[in-house]
Formats: structure tokens, sequence, C-alpha cells
């Protein structure tokens, strides 16, 4: 491997670093007119100037994805499965009438954005990587209800840390009544919308001092979809099986799909795909949520009207969870090898 001559990391405190919005370098813009998308280019300039008729604004035509940078030990740079974000892209896309920017393209640009703003990437040790976030909006003169006359698809990056304060340390979440899609909606998509629903839940249970809020079926109410922005999983009480819940309303998450494959071909469980009732959290010892910007975060209790649930701990990571994290963020940083495909270097 080509080792390129980079500029030393900025001034950061690394190990106190957060998740919020940090204006790095340089970022990617695509432009898609008269049928096909530009082949798009770096620029400094971090506002995007745009019709104040853009459908982005007035119909929610848009979609994003997240993924990260990883520092090895050494020196190289991961992306992670960045092909699964480009799919998934791909598939929101679809489901709100925008065109679709092809993996190539995709991963070619987040490529240029972690390159561009090396000198931000947290160093190995430190827990931190380079957030990138791409995003496909409609744009252009348009205010009747309809597509979008003209696309952009862009990525910037923005150095993180952990999304719950604490790192991997149980957090409680609280179920709410309120639903973040419509059954058969865009909640398999990753569209602003889905968000924009979970923004007063979510600030309702942090004001009850809980992390988040879980979100249940939309039909019934009975199942465990999500956990805020993330998935959720659990184990049984046998410490035997990786259980996550399936339903066309849950955003498939690419850390969920490679931690089912982790527990089947790292650690033996057997995996499911399938409900996870409320009322039925006896049955499990422990749960966590799961995504890009989360990870892993152990899930210590659940309160469900006047219940509280308490899995294997309020203060103690489980010992599965423990084992999906080292494992996943030992892939992540190159500390484990990783399945094929799993890890692209920039």
């Amino acid at each position: 491997m080509t080792t390129r001559t980079s500029r030393p990391p900025v001034d950061l405190d690394w190990n106190t670093l957060g998740f919020s919005y940090i204006r790095t370098d340089e970022r990617y813009l695509s432009h898609w007119r008269d049928g096909a998308w530009d082949q798009g280019s770096l620029t400094l300039d971090n506002v995007l100037h745009i019709s104040e008729g853009s459908t982005a604004l007035h119909y929610g035509q848009q979609c994003f994805e997240g993924l990260k940078a990883y520092r090895a030990a050494d020196g190289s740079i991961n992306l992670f499965r960045p092909d699964q974000n480009a799919a998934r892209m791909q598939a929101s896309c679809r489901r709100v009438l925008m065109p679709e920017v092809s993996t190539e393209q995709f991963i070619d640009a987040c490529r240029q954005v972690v390159q561009a703003n090396e000198h931000w990437i947290p160093p190995y040790g430190t827990g931190g990587a380079l957030y990138l976030r791409p995003y496909v909006i409609g744009v252009g003169d348009n205010i009747g209800v309809r597509a979008a006359p003209e696309y952009i698809f862009g990525v910037f990056a923005i150095p993180v840390g952990a999304y719950f304060k604490g790192g991997l340390t149980p957090h409680n979440f609280i179920t709410s009544g309120m639903d973040r899609a419509a059954p058969h909606g865009t909640g398999a998509a990753k569209v602003g919308g889905n968000y924009a629903a979970s923004l007063l839940p979510g600030a309702q249970a942090q004001d009850r001092h809980f992390a988040d809020a879980i979100y249940l079926d939309p039909a019934t109410h009975t199942r465990i979809e999500e956990v805020g922005a993330a998935n959720f999983f659990a184990i049984t009480r046998d410490s035997q099986t990786f259980i996550t819940p399936k339903s066309p309303s849950i955003l498939p998450s690419i850390t969920k799909y490679s931690l089912l494959h982790l527990a089947e071909h790292r650690l033996a469980l057997n995996v499911v795909e399938g409900d996870v009732f409320i009322d039925r959290l006896d049955g499990y010892a422990e749960a966590g949520a799961c995504g890009t910007a989360a990870v892993i975060t152990p899930i210590g209790g659940i309160q469900h009207g006047d219940t509280f649930h308490v899995f294997h701990s309020e203060t103690e990571v489980g010992p599965v969870t423990r084992r999906l994290y080292d494992e996943l963020v030992g892939i992540q940083y190159g500390d484990r090898p990783a399945p094929e495909g799993w890890i692209v270097k920039v």
C-alpha cells in the first residue's frame, strides 16, 4: 500500500469528541440535470444555494446516509461497507422518485472527501472516526407536488466520538405512543420525514431523563421496531440467540446486518429476524441499539407504561454485547480480520 504524505491532525480534544457538526475543509457536490449526474467536484463552501421552490424544502424529496472512515493502527484509513450504504441510498432514492447515484460514484465521492479531510480523522486509539454524510435532495424551480427538475448529491464529513454520552455504557429508554413512520410508508427509506417525526417523542423521552424513545410497530403497538435513530437487538436468556425485529417499516441498518453475520459466524449464535414483543422482555438477558452513529449502545432498561424492565444491568455491559462490540469495532479499525468486501481502503 502506498503511504501518502498527510497534514498533521487538527488541534482537537479527540478523547472528549461528541456527535455534533464541525466544519471541515472540503465537501463533494454533484448535480443532476438533463437526465444525468455530472462528475462532481470538491468545494470549500459549506452552504448550499438552491431554489426557494426546491422539493426538498416543501415536499420532503430527499434522503441521506451515514458511514464512517476509521484510522487503523498502521495509519491507513478504512471505510466500512460503503457499497451497502450506496445500495441503501439507491433504495431510498427509488422510494421518493429521485435519480439513483451509482455505487461507483458514491464510493468515489466518499474517498475524495476522506482524502481531502484526512487530518480531521481522529487518531487510532481515541475511539473516534470521521463521519460521512452523503445526501440527495430535490432542487430547482418548482411549486407543484411532483418530482424535482434537478437534484444535488453531496457528501460532507465531521469528526465524531460517541453518539450517546459515555460510549459503551448502558442507557435507559422509554416506549413512545407516537410512530416514526406509517405501516406501509417510508420507514424503510432513510428520508428526513421519518426523523422529523421522531423529534417530539425523542425530546419527550429526554425530558423524562431517558436516552431516547423506543418505537413500537405502527400497526399494533405490540412489537419493538426501532430505538430512536437506531435498530434494536436482544440476546435470549440462554445467551444462544441474537434476535432483531423484522418489519417493512424499519430502516435496514448496515450495522445490524453486520452484527447478524458476526453473531452467527464469529460467536456461533443462532440469529433471528422476527417479532420482539414489548410485553415479553423477560425472555432476553441483554439488549442494545445499533447503527452507524450509535455503533452499539447497550440498553440497561426499558420503561413501558408503568413497567420498567432491566436487562443485564443498568451500569454494566452484558458479555455477549461486549463480544459483539469488540468484534465489530475491531474489524472497523483493522484490528480483527474482516469478512471479504467489508473494508475499503482509502
